[in-house]
């Protein structure tokens, strides 16, 4: 790449990179504006910047000489992959995250996209900050939309095969459930016109769900998405050899602690007791269980299962339902157990034009179809640009353009020119003496000093984006990493240094990968080392 400038302006840091409030965790101490100190205590004693730090200090409150320049660049290099990592207390480390947990009854849409990128960088964060993360998809396959589904289903099989029938009112009435009516006739033919309504709808249910099962786990593995369980909230209600099962349980364990009792024929969660508006029913007079006595049995189950905290992700449209959630853990006895995350929508747009359809089917854009048009890398970095509690505006265009306005392009270029960088100076016979032998001392440019800063607060980054579950500031932070490192090469030649300045640069290039190295594979983003 050699040294060509690289316009460092054209990224839009005001809008990508909101100032981070300073926070008071380990590893980081700030004091009228100025960074005292950068290391957790254990990693300080370890590389002698301060030994005899006090424990009551969130990480030290004493001035770091010039040395901590040259330990901050070993520190990096020594852990690797493990810089910044930080550790959790016995009995607040075990977290249950669910997220994306869509209805199997279509495709995926870029929604459910954000979720599944959000979900997966905030389980790596906070791996990272110290928690043991357990992360499970919640597959809402009981009730009464599986029986609209397969119905949907059943009407579209018969009209492909001449029969004069109409979509009910009550239907899923896109493209796919065509499709999938499509295949059943490619894989049996006109068999299911000779059985029942009632028997075909309950086979069809069954197919329609498994293919799109199916889909939704091919989708999300294809983008990298991963999940310790998959929980089918049908098992909720399979009883044991016992004749128990978890909702069963859930309410034995309620009706113990005296919340439950029978109005009008119904069950009742007394939760009003605990700050909710109204009580509840978890299963009505017909003794048909409410959506509501699904998510009492499953969180209570998931609780048993010996998690410290629950974390689910959900769409902003559930603001409502989260107190009588919250009023569930309580009755048990483990208040504030359950944290919520909402999360809000994705707005697409192409060449800054609103786009509402897809282009190929005339309906939503899928995820699928997101994926395939602008890749993997670009769809999780820009849906990560912002925390969850904001709307994300994603320009399609913008995603496949291969310059500074694109997020995830500005910080792979940052990577792949550094790697240039040290392949030139290894082509040319320059060897890094290690970082035992830098002498920070005479990294005296601003730049060099802003890259260094920068450097020094990924630890704090990472305790304050797991603490509050915010991956987004992570890609803001790489962001700014990238943007320093831009000025830096810009500013300070490496090829043409002498000594212990360019000993000192090499070290700063090197430490500076491995933390965007670090963030990318982090968040299964690539790491490029030619673009």
């Amino acid at each position: 790449m050699g040294h060509a400038q690289y316009d460092t302006d054209g990224f839009d840091q005001a809008a990508a990179s909101r100032p981070r409030e300073r926070v008071a965790v380990k590893g980081c101490i700030f004091k009228d504006g100025r960074m005292l100190f950068l290391f957790k205590p254990d990693a300080a004693r370890r590389l002698s910047i301060a030994p005899d730090l006090e424990e009551d200090l969130p990480g030290g409150c004493v001035e770091a000489g010039e040395s901590w320049q040259e330990a901050l660049v070993r520190e990096v290099r020594e852990e690797g992959d493990n810089f910044g990592r930080g550790t959790i207390p016995e009995g607040e480390r075990y977290v249950n995250l669910e997220y994306v947990s869509a209805n199997p009854t279509g495709p995926f849409h870029v929604g459910h996209g954000r979720w599944a990128s959000l979900g997966d960088a905030m389980a790596r964060v906070m791996r990272h900050g110290g928690y043991d993360v357990y992360e499970e998809y919640y597959i809402n396959d009981h009730g009464n939309q599986m029986d609209v589904f397969g119905n949907s289903v059943n009407v579209r099989y018969q009209q492909l095969l001449g029969r004069d029938v109409e979509m009910p009112e009550a239907c899923y009435g896109g493209a796919y459930v065509k499709d999938i009516a499509q295949d059943i006739i490619d894989q049996d033919g006109d068999k299911w016109l000779n059985v029942s309504d009632e028997e075909r709808v309950e086979a069809f249910r069954e197919m329609a769900y498994d293919m799109t099962l199916k889909n939704q786990r091919e989708v999300l593995a294809n983008f990298g998405t991963t999940f310790d369980k998959w929980f089918s909230e049908r098992s909720l209600y399979v009883e044991d050899e016992n004749g128990e099962s978890a909702v069963s349980r859930s309410l034995d364990a309620m009706r113990e602690k005296g919340y439950l009792y029978e109005k009008d024929g119904a069950l009742w969660f007394r939760s009003t007791d605990l700050g909710d508006d109204k009580d509840r029913v978890l299963i009505k007079g017909d003794g048909e269980a409410t959506y509501f006595m699904s998510d009492v049995a499953y969180h209570y189950d998931k609780m048993m299962r010996g998690f410290d905290h629950l974390i689910d992700l959900w769409g902003a449209d559930h603001h409502g339902y989260i107190k009588r959630c919250e009023c569930m853990l309580e009755a048990w006895g483990w208040p504030g157990a359950l944290e919520v995350q909402l999360g809000q929508l994705v707005n697409l747009f192409r060449d800054g034009k609103a786009v509402r359809m897809s282009k190929r089917t005339g309906e939503m854009v899928t995820f699928e179809e997101l994926i395939d048009e602008v890749g993997v890398d670009a769809t999780r970095y820009l849906m990560l640009s912002r925390s969850a509690d904001q709307p994300i505006d994603f320009d399609i265009e913008v995603a496949k353009k291969k310059d500074a306005s694109n997020p995830v392009y500005y910080v792979q270029y940052a990577h792949a020119r550094i790697c240039s960088v040290l392949k030139k100076l290894e082509s040319e016979g320059v060897k890094f003496e290690g970082a035992d032998a830098v002498d920070a001392s005479v990294l005296t440019d601003p730049a060099e000093q802003a890259l260094i800063r920068l450097l020094a607060a990924f630890p704090a980054e990472i305790a304050a984006a797991a603490e509050k579950y915010d991956p987004a500031r992570i890609t803001r932070y790489c962001i700014d990493v990238a943007s320093a490192y831009h000025r830096f090469y810009n500013a300070c030649r490496i090829l043409d240094a002498e000594g212990a300045v360019q000993q000192g640069r090499i070290a700063l290039c090197l430490a500076v990968r491995g933390v965007i190295h670090n963030i990318l594979t982090m968040f299964k983003v690539t790491a490029p080392e030619t673009m």
